[in-house]
């Protein structure tokens, strides 16, 4: 969460307009040179960009003030309250538990998009925009809206996780099955773009504006970057159990120990989210490129390169690779993850070599 000044008024003095001082321990002396006229008088005092800079402490006990004061915890309460919600139909139908004699139609894949995605959607993207929206207004949105859409990284990244994610899964699957992959076919190769595509506009779009863009920032700023990845990585899991009394996640009647395996791969991967996340500069088409590989691999290409293997060795697939992930991450970077505090002076790099 972000903390607030406390400023104080001096008075006037013959022709001399009041002043306001802050009593941050990061104010500026005065003997330093003069900041340049376009960064503003806020960005002066704490070093921290627009959108982590901390704001004045709100008057009145109003639900808006609750919401400026503790955006995380209202993020997480809606995100789950929502989603959790809408999906009740879901999980009460013929898809689910079948106390609703009712079956979504499509089939185990098509009944997902009219029964999971709008639940998807009324939870972590709508509950970030409604928040941004609220405590920042147009400008905190403008910002969103420029975050969503930074696409301008060097192609290296894009590169390395469009081929280091499927690799990594062939790898774990092989291991798993003791058995090399089958070539992938012509028509399993020309769906592959198209699917990841529409998992960009589903999956992707849906959970990661929020988990990612919204809650990583403001709890790595308020608790640092190991502490935010588990505290993301647990409630970013934890968001998905009812789905587990569904078609979606095998059920209703799901091994407790699948479960676990899911909850664990999440925070798992959630560190090599984290560190792309920082080290791209914060950019969310990567963010999310990165996630809907995942779904796109298992989606496409895993029943085509592994017919042997039954469909729950993609969770066991999933858990290996990201296990390696966080490992690998947490020693490289000696657990900073990439994280380095943004100033005004001293931009984040977008190198993917860093740490």
């Amino acid at each position: 969460m972000r903390q607030h000044e406390t400023h104080t008024s001096t008075g006037s003095r013959a022709g001399v307009p009041a002043v306001r001082t802050s009593q941050s321990a990061e104010t500026l002396h005065a003997d330093q040179d003069p900041q340049p006229s376009h960064i503003s008088a806020d960005r002066i005092h704490t070093g921290l960009p627009d959108r982590h800079r901390p704001r004045p402490a709100p008057n009145g006990s109003g639900l808006r003030d609750s919401l400026r004061r503790r955006p995380l915890l209202w993020f997480f309460l809606l995100a789950f309250s929502l989603s959790w919600a809408a999906w009740t139909p879901y999980v009460l139908s013929e898809n689910g538990l079948g106390v609703w004699h009712f079956t979504f139609p499509g089939g185990s894949s098509g009944s997902q998009l009219t029964g999971v995605l709008p639940g998807a959607y009324l939870g972590p993207i709508a509950s970030a925009l409604l928040l941004t929206g609220l405590t920042e207004g147009r400008r905190g949105l403008r910002t969103w809206g420029r975050r969503m859409t930074r696409f301008r990284l060097s192609w290296r990244w894009y590169v390395a996780v469009l081929l280091a994610v499927p690799a990594a899964l062939t790898i774990a699957a092989t291991a798993l099955g003791d058995r090399g992959p089958t070539t992938p076919t012509a028509a399993v190769l020309a769906a592959y773009l198209p699917g990841l595509v529409l998992q960009l506009i589903t999956t992707g779009l849906a959970e990661e504006p929020g988990w990612r863009e919204f809650a990583m920032p403001r709890a790595q700023e308020r608790f640092g970057p190991l502490p935010a990845t588990l505290l993301v990585g647990v409630l970013w899991g934890a968001w998905h159990l009812p789905l587990f009394l569904t078609e979606w996640g095998g059920g209703p009647h799901v091994p407790l120990a699948k479960v676990g395996a899911f909850l664990t791969t999440t925070l798992c991967f959630s560190f090599a989210m984290t560190w792309v996340f920082n080290r791209s500069g914060e950019s969310m088409p990567l963010v999310m490129l990165m996630h809907t590989s995942v779904n796109n691999f298992f989606s496409v290409a895993w029943t085509a390169m592994f017919p042997r293997l039954p469909d729950d060795d993609t969770t066991y697939a999933f858990l290996l690779v990201s296990v390696a992930a966080a490992l690998l991450v947490l020693l490289l970077t000696r657990g900073r993850l990439g994280y380095r505090p943004t100033t005004a002076f001293e931009p984040v790099s977008a190198s993917p070599s860093g740490r």
